[in-house]
């Protein structure tokens, strides 16, 4: 195959690949990001990353797995980072839903209520949480993060548990 060849097939994969991928990516990407600009940087850094490691993806995993440890790796980076010049950043403005209301309270307190407690989460468990609340199997999220799926299994016990000891007394 000639070089012009096998770079149009390589950005014809990587468009592929990041088309089934943005909103996820994005998703991380407001998660480790502040303002409404920031996830945008982010995003392109993260894409930047996909683009310059696609030729070392050897395929041991799926490539939506492949693609969350990067999202997460350069979203951790980017954090610490922005620790370190602003001190603490407010974070998880990427959990998607639509309020509702209801009887007591809006879905909107309950979901401010959830970002809170889980704002207090270290953070390898508020990861864990991120790839929780994208409907990972623990499988998946023990591949993306290299824990053990029964780690994980423990993990989100304890981090449920410390949730909902969390949420209560603010929804009561």
């Amino acid at each position: 195959m000639k070089n012009s060849e096998t770079e149009k097939l390589a950005k014809q994969t990587f468009e592929e690949i990041l088309e089934n991928n943005k909103e996820k990516v994005y998703r991380i990407c407001k998660v480790y990001a502040v303002s409404p600009i920031e996830p945008q940087d982010l995003f392109q850094e993260v894409v930047y990353q996909i683009w310059k490691s696609l030729p070392s993806f050897k395929g041991n995993s799926n490539v939506d797995t492949w693609i969350y440890r990067i999202a997460l790796n350069v979203g951790q980076r980017s954090k610490l980072k922005l620790e370190k010049q602003n001190g603490k950043t407010v974070r998880l403005e990427s959990i998607l839903f639509t309020p509702i209301e209801t009887d007591d309270r809006s879905q909107e307190e309950k979901y401010q209520a959830l970002r809170d407690c889980i704002d207090i989460l270290n953070e390898s468990d508020q990861s864990l949480m991120v790839l929780y609340l994208e409907d990972l199997p623990y499988k998946e999220i023990a591949i993306i993060t290299g824990l053990t799926e029964n780690h994980v299994a423990v993990k989100m016990k304890r981090i449920r548990k410390l949730l909902f000891e969390c949420i209560t007394p603010k929804l009561s």
